[in-house]
Formats: C-alpha cells, structure tokens, sequence
C-alpha cells in the first residue's frame, strides 16, 4: 500500500507543480502557456516511444494472436468498468450506473474474469467516465494543457482526476503484491500503446504538427466526454466597432 500511496502523491505532486508553473508566465499565448515545457516533454515521450514503447508494441502485436489480444483488452476493460461505476454514481447517472454494474456481473461471471465481452452483445454497451469527468461534471476547469512523462496528453484537472480514479482502480487495490500489480500495469500499458498502432499508420503521411494536433485531439475528446457528446459552442467575442455590413 505504500507504493500505491507514493504513485498517488507522485501523481498530485506533477498535478500542483503544473497549476503552479502555469502562473508564472501570463503573457504568453493562453491555449498553451506551457508549450515551450509540454514540447519538450512531448519529445521526451516520442523518443522513448520509439526506443522502448513502440517496439514492444509491436512484438507485442506480432507475437500474440488477434483473439489474445482482444481477450487481454477486454480483461482491462472490464477492470475500468468499476473506475466508470464509481464515476456514474458521482455524476448522478444512476440509470447508467445500473447498466455499468450489469456490464461487470455478466461480463466478470459468463464473460470469465472479463475476458469475452458478453455484456456488449446483450445490450449493455461500454461506458467511458473517470473522475476528471467527474470533477468537469461539476463544474471544474479543465486547467492548462500539461504533457505527462510518459502517460502523455493530460490537463491539470485530468492529472488530478487520475489521482481518484487510482482509489477505484482494481489494478491498485485488488492485490497487495507490487509484482504483480506492477506486471499488470505494465501489460495494461502495451495493450494500450500497441491499441494505437494502426490509428498511427493512418496519419503517417500526413503532413501536419505532431504535437499541436495531439494537443488539439486531447482536448476535443476531453470536452466531448465530459458533456456526454454534446459540447458548448465556445464564446467569440464581437467586435462591432470593426464589423462590416454584410452586402
């Protein structure tokens, strides 16, 4: 459990330390006053993607076949049903909290430990909410863009919204070995990296800025979640003084 509490601090402490770094330069453009760190920390993570993270990936992939592959994701995900169970609940959606404590029953017992997805092909589909939703839900700002070593694209309020969510995690209370937790998080970390392999051969030969468009995907997805598809048009102020009549 102390290494759990240490990940956990670890994780508020990046949080705090980016609210505070964000104060400290204001002139500076407000969609991404820390672009100058989160580029580098961007490059961090490309060049470490692609020593360490892509290749196991791709061995990865390669090695095991399509039906372990899906089993192991569907594994991981029925563990993040309960991280969505707890967040319905938060968020007062009760109706869907019924269906996600369904989905974990029919997928945990008929489903074996969740490693065929039974749950879907009964009408009871996959849910996507976490406590940095959770904390959008009610009111929160999503705070400054921030790259995370490692873990990538984040906010201030999702940094600190991976803080609760890890209370509601099975991979972190459901064992108290390290070693196993830790092969699990590590396994959980591959499926997903090599999950995005073929999103990645689709955008290979586009000719655009690697970071301004994860940056600008990150956070179209993260208001599209936390209003449940249904976004507020953003304000533009008007200037009336420089508008022409249209003709």
């Amino acid at each position: 459990m102390n290494t759990n509490l240490r990940r956990i601090l670890m994780v508020l402490a990046v949080a705090l330390m980016a609210g505070c770094a964000a104060t400290a330069d204001p002139s500076r453009d407000g969609s991404d006053p820390l672009e100058s760190y989160n580029r580098a920390m961007f490059a961090f993570n490309e060049a470490a993607d692609k020593a360490v993270f892509k290749p196991v990936a791709q061995a990865y992939q390669t090695v095991l076949p399509d039906p372990v592959i899906g089993g192991i994701g569907n594994f991981f995900s029925n563990l993040n049903d309960v991280v969505v169970l707890a967040n319905d609940l938060l968020q007062l959606k009760f109706h869907q909290a019924v269906m996600d404590s369904g989905r974990i029953v029919c997928n945990t017992t008929f489903g074996v430990l969740g490693l065929f997805d039974v749950a879907s092909r009964v009408e009871l589909p996959k849910h996507y909410e976490d406590f940095g939703q959770t904390l959008g839900f009610w009111g929160v700002g999503e705070g400054y863009y921030v790259v995370l070593p490692f873990l990538g694209p984040s906010t201030v309020r999702d940094t600190v919204g991976r803080v609760g969510d890890a209370f509601a995690d099975p991979l972190v209370w459901g064992t108290d070995s390290d070693a196993v937790q830790w092969s699990l998080w590590g396994l959980n970390f591959v499926d997903q990296r090599a999950a995005l392999l073929r999103v990645e051969r689709a955008f290979a030969g586009a000719q655009i800025d690697p970071y301004s468009f994860r940056r600008s995907a990150y956070l179209q997805q993260r208001r599209n979640l936390v209003y449940d598809g249904n976004p507020p048009k953003p304000d533009f102020e008007f200037d009336a003084g420089s508008a022409k009549p249209a003709p």
